[in-house]
C-alpha cells in the first residue's frame, strides 16, 4: 500500500520517464500562479520609481478640457519629474488646439514651468493652491475636472492596472476608454 503512494515520486517508480526534470518535493516549493502580491511584479517595458509621491512604475499625465474630455494623454517613467512631463506634453499639442488660452494645473507643475509655458507655448498656466492650513479632502476649483476625469477612467477594468508593456499601449488604452465614454454618451437611450 504505501508503494502506491510512492509511485512517481522517485526517479525508479514506473512514471519516472514522465516526471524527470519535474520538481518532486511538496506544494510549498512551487511558485505562487495568481495575480501577483506586488503591481509591478514580473512585468517590463519603462518603469521607474517617484520618490516624492512613492509611486513604482508608470505615471499618466492627462491634458482635459472644462468638461473633463481627454484632449491628449502622455504616459511616463515614474521617475521622471511632472514639470519634464508637462513640457513634453505641451509641446506635442502645439497647433493643435487654436483655442487653448489658459491651463490649470496643479501644485505639481509649479516652478520655472509658468514662464516656459508663456515663453513657449504662449499659454496662461495658472496653478491651483490648497488654501493654508487644511487638512484632509478639500475640493479645489478646477482640480476636480481632472479627478473626475480620473474616476470615469478607472471604471475601465483594463485601467485599473497597468498591463501594457509599451506606455503607447497605455496611452491608447485611455484613448478607448475615453471614446467609449463619450460614445455611450452620444447614443440615444431607448
Amino acid at each position: 500500500m504505501a508503494e502506491k503512494w510512492s509511485v512517481g515520486r522517485d526517479e525508479s517508480g514506473p512514471l519516472a520517464p514522465f516526471t524527470r526534470g519535474r520538481r518532486t518535493g511538496s506544494h510549498a516549493e512551487c511558485s505562487y500562479s495568481r495575480q501577483p502580491i506586488r503591481q509591478d511584479y514580473g512585468k517590463g517595458g519603462v518603469r521607474g520609481y517617484d520618490s516624492g509621491k512613492r509611486v513604482k512604475g508608470r505615471k499618466r499625465h492627462l491634458l482635459v478640457d472644462t468638461l473633463g474630455l481627454v484632449m491628449k494623454v502622455m504616459v511616463t517613467e515614474a521617475d521622471m519629474h511632472d514639470t519634464h512631463a508637462a513640457k513634453r506634453l505641451l509641446v506635442m499639442i502645439l497647433g493643435l488646439f487654436p483655442r487653448l488660452l489658459k491651463i490649470w494645473a496643479d501644485q505639481g507643475y509649479q516652478g520655472s514651468l509658468i514662464d516656459w509655458v508663456k515663453t513657449y507655448c504662449r499659454l496662461d498656466l495658472e496653478i491651483v493652491h490648497r488654501p493654508p492650513d487644511t487638512k484632509g479632502f478639500v475640493l479645489l476649483p478646477r482640480r476636480w475636472v481632472v479627478e473626475r476625469t480620473w474616476a470615469w477612467l478607472g471604471n475601465c477594468r483594463r485601467l485599473s492596472k497597468d498591463y501594457e508593456f509599451e506606455p503607447q499601449s497605455s496611452e491608447a488604452m485611455i484613448y478607448i476608454a475615453m471614446t467609449r465614454l463619450m460614445i455611450r454618451r452620444l447614443a440615444v437611450k431607448t
